[in-house]
């Protein structure tokens, strides 16, 4: 954070990163039908740049921060979606409608369009859950936020990898 203000939350938990998931010859072989499942989509978000997801006040990855664990990411290839709880690290996070629309990019991005993407609080874990879910959840929203390019520059930040 920059500009002098105090920080929100100073001294945040700060937790262990999970292992790397070990690949087999069949995971890397592109004429087997592999299936997106959680732990991939984990691995999209913290492994391969944003292992990275970067919190947009702390010099942590969200993983760090426990804001997305593993447990919370729901995936149905055939239906093509993916669901994703994040849990901000205070009640009254200022960041976290900022951190939601970092995690939904990095999918969009990610991900083949066939998947319809549901980023969201983790329920009773954000004083303002329903506004913050329902903007996340308006697709005109979070298309006329990507097109300021003052927070678009925001999101890329959080998306780019610090070194580990």
């Amino acid at each position: 954070m920059s500009g002098g203000t105090s920080l929100e939350n100073a001294n945040p938990v700060i937790f262990e990163r999970s292992g790397e998931r070990l690949l087999t010859a069949t995971d890397e072989n592109e004429d087997v039908h592999d299936p997106i499942d959680d732990r991939e989509i984990f691995d999209i978000l913290f492994l391969h740049l944003i292992r990275s997801i970067n919190d947009p006040e702390h010099p942590l990855s969200l993983e760090e921060l426990n804001v997305v664990e593993q447990v919370r990411v729901k995936v149905n290839d055939a239906e093509s979606t993916v669901g994703i709880e994040f849990t901000p690290t205070i009640p009254h996070c200022s960041m976290a409608t900022l951190i939601g629309l970092s995690i939904k990019v990095k999918l969009l991005r990610s991900l083949p369009d066939r998947f319809k993407i549901d980023v969201h609080i983790t329920p009773g874990s954000h004083a303002s859950e329903e506004a913050v879910n329902k903007q996340l959840a308006d697709k005109e929203r979070v298309a006329a936020a990507l097109e300021n390019s003052s927070l678009l520059e925001v999101v890329n930040q959080c998306l780019t990898p610090r070194d580990i």
